[in-house]
């Protein structure tokens, strides 16, 4: 009996991290025929068509109806797509306290700096835009 090697598998998300980057790179909407010639055609259309179905119902792309078909756009851009994934991940925690303690205890000595200067700056932030003033009694125009 002769050895053979195992099926290499990609890692998970890779085809979809490749199709929406040929979204991003085509800064238009695109069909799966489109996507499968921008991905260098080595995959299936069916196989591209799918990825496709597949980050339209997790909210990543938007589609359109093109003729019998669809035409797909991303929904974000990379890192919009990366803190919607980081968003959904801590909403399924319950203990969303210690998920970030665990996060935060992970990040190089330069992220850490970076958050707590974005947290910094959300926190100078106003919530809402002050209203314009109003006239007082009397005032005129």
């Amino acid at each position: 009996m002769s050895e053979t090697s195992p099926v290499q598998r990609r890692p998970s998300g890779e085809l979809e991290a490749s199709v929406l980057a040929a979204l991003w790179a085509a800064g238009e909407p695109l069909s799966a025929a489109e996507a499968q010639r921008a991905l260098g055609g080595h995959l299936a259309r069916t196989t591209v068509t799918t990825i496709l179905s597949r980050l339209h119902d997790k909210g990543a792309v938007s589609r359109s109806r093109a003729g019998r078909g669809f035409t797909y756009s991303p929904i974000q851009d990379s890192a919009g797509l990366t803190a919607r994934r980081m968003r959904s991940e801590l909403d399924k925690q319950d203990d969303r306290g210690t998920a970030l303690a665990r996060f935060v205890s992970q990040l190089t000595s330069e992220d850490e700096q970076v958050l707590r200067t974005l947290l910094e700056a959300a926190g100078d932030a106003p919530e809402e835009p002050p209203a314009a003033p109003q006239p007082g009694p009397g005032a005129g125009p």
